[in-house]
């Protein structure tokens, strides 16, 4: 469209005005196909057969309206026709028009008011396309020096060359009207078939889900890659320092399985960021927690371990979170304080699960208290849980601590 146009002759170079002035002439149809089934009055001639038109179909489009289908019909249609732009999920998202089935009597109420609105805009836009280019012709025809008797309209008798002047001004107002129409009707649109208030708090929930989902990915990311990455050097690093081939074999396996776990890790990640999501049982659990703790002892650390309780039985969200805590506190020991002694306590009863990590304080404090991604996401995710956890120095050792309760999840 060029931009050196006046404003008011930029809609007529705009495809959405072409797209609802069609949008409104489809309404018409109804009209039309009712009509047929009263022949004289609908065929009597001029603005009596418009009338017939506008007035046929009422009964008709209140018992369309109470099917729930026709909502999302006519949410489709008005999309596509009624608002301009891409027609992508996030365009659709944003015209403000939804496009599902009635769910209530009140968004039924709404269809049929719209369904009547859109019949008698659309059957009036369709006299007017009709009748107002007639008229022009009547005009320019007068200007000629020839009368014109034509059905609907005035019979003009004494043509004369003044008629000329005359002959735009139908066109232009039909132009105004379609472009008027057309967005009054996109207006109406988005107040008629716009998403009710649950549906509304529905797409909000959605959204909100969706954020929390890339933020748990992100947690999950941060584990896992994390976790793999460290074992990874402290165990290449041992075994440089140890100089043994035996030792040095070993590590390498280690370092072999940890880094095909965390491809497995990687790839589910992937798979969610697909929309193709991992399903809940793909996820680790406390039953796999026997990889986190032999990776820590490739790594060089003593680990003893203490698992009592049904551990195999746990709540899914509670094992498999349990397992990402267990997972990080184990990292944070071998990216500060080194191949350390560490102690792993997993208890399980019925009331909650109680997970503690302990290992001695390095020279320098692995991280503040109340700082750290991978700490704060330990917080984080006994929180959503319902539990709490702790971090920091207990004495001589530094101590992660968490317990998730079990009876609000049974």
């Amino acid at each position: 469209m060029p931009s050196s146009l006046p404003a008011v002759l930029r809609p007529l170079f705009r495809a959405v005005t072409y797209t609802r002035w069609l949008h409104l002439l489809i309404a018409s149809v109804a009209g039309m196909l009712t009509g047929f089934l009263y022949n004289e009055p609908f065929f009597a001639g001029g603005w009596l057969t418009w009338l017939w038109m506008a007035v046929l179909p009422l009964p008709l489009l209140v018992l369309a309206a109470l099917i729930p289908v026709v909502r999302r019909v006519e949410g489709l249609q008005a999309q596509l026709l009624l608002t301009p732009g891409p027609h992508d999920r996030t365009a659709r998202a944003a015209s403000g028009i939804a496009t599902t089935p009635s769910g209530s009597w009140g968004e039924r109420g709404r269809t049929a008011v719209w369904l009547l609105l859109r019949l008698e805009a659309g059957v009036a836009l369709s006299a007017l396309t009709v009748q107002l280019p007639l008229l022009a012709w009547a005009f320019t025809m007068a200007a000629a020096g020839h009368p014109t008797h034509l059905k609907g309209l005035p019979a003009i008798e004494a043509p004369h060359w003044w008629y000329g002047l005359l002959a735009p001004l139908p066109l232009v107002l039909l132009s105004a009207v379609a472009v008027g129409a057309g967005a009054l009707m996109a207006g109406a649109a988005r107040l008629l078939l716009g998403p009710s208030a649950a549906e509304r708090l529905a797409g909000l929930e959605a959204r909100t889900e969706r954020m929390l989902e890339h933020n748990r990915l992100a947690q999950e990311l941060h584990d896992a890659i994390g976790h793999a990455l460290t074992v990874t050097v402290v165990q290449a690093g041992a075994a440089r320092a140890a100089g043994s081939p035996e030792f040095t074999e070993r590590a390498l396996a280690a370092i072999e399985d940890t880094g095909r776990q965390a491809l497995a890790d990687l790839e589910r990640a992937l798979r969610l960021l697909r929309e193709d999501a991992p399903r809940p049982a793909d996820r680790p659990t406390l039953t796999d927690a026997e990889r986190l703790l032999e990776s820590a002892r490739a790594a060089g650390s003593t680990v003893r371990a203490e698992l009592s309780g049904p551990l195999a039985t746990l709540p899914g969200p509670v094992s498999r979170e349990g397992y990402r805590m267990v997972q990080e506190a184990l990292t944070n020991v071998l990216r500060h304080a080194g191949p350390v002694p560490v102690s792993v306590r997993m208890a399980a009863d019925a009331d909650a699960l109680e997970l503690e990590v302990r290992n001695p304080l390095p020279a320098a404090p692995p991280e503040p208290a109340n700082g750290g991604r991978g700490l704060r996401g330990i917080r984080e995710r006994a929180a959503l849980l319902g539990g709490e956890a702790e971090t920091g120095p207990d004495g001589d050792e530094w101590r992660v601590r968490a317990r998730l309760p079990l009876r609000q999840l049974g």
